[in-house]
C-alpha cells in the first residue's frame, strides 16, 4: 500500500461570497490522500454525482468539476501532522460529514 498523509480541507471563504451560490460548504472535512490536489480530489469524489442519480445536467457531464472542494477560493487544503488518523489506509474522507448535494438549488435553477 502507497504512504499517504493527512489532510484537513478548511473553508475560508466569507459565508456571503457569491461563490457559495454554485457549492455547499461541507465545514471542516479531513483526508487521507497523495498530495493536497489529491485531497480536493477525494473529498469531491465523497459528493454525490449526478452520474449517480437519475437526472443529469446534460447527458454524460459530471458535477464533480463544480465542487467546492476543487475551489482554492473556497477551501483550502492544511496538512494534518496530528497523528489523530493512521496515514495508512485507502483514500478516503477519515473525518467530516459530506452531505450529498453538491450543487445548489440556485445553481441548478438558473
Amino acid at each position: 500500500m502507497e504512504p499517504l498523509k493527512i489532510f484537513r480541507l478548511l473553508p475560508i471563504a466569507d459565508e456571503a461570497d457569491p461563490r457559495w451560490d454554485n457549492a455547499d460548504n461541507q465545514g471542516e472535512v479531513i483526508v487521507r490522500a497523495r498530495s493536497a490536489a489529491d485531497a480536493r480530489v477525494v473529498a469531491a469524489e465523497a459528493e454525490d454525482d449526478f452520474l449517480d442519480m437519475d437526472v443529469a445536467p446534460a447527458d454524460g457531464d459530471t458535477t464533480r468539476t463544480f465542487s467546492a472542494f476543487r475551489d482554492d477560493k473556497l477551501y483550502t487544503v492544511v496538512e494534518d501532522t496530528t497523528d489523530r488518523h493512521p496515514a495508512i489506509g485507502a483514500r478516503a474522507v477519515v473525518e467530516g460529514n459530506i452531505r450529498p448535494v453538491i450543487l445548489s438549488t440556485r445553481q441548478a435553477d438558473r
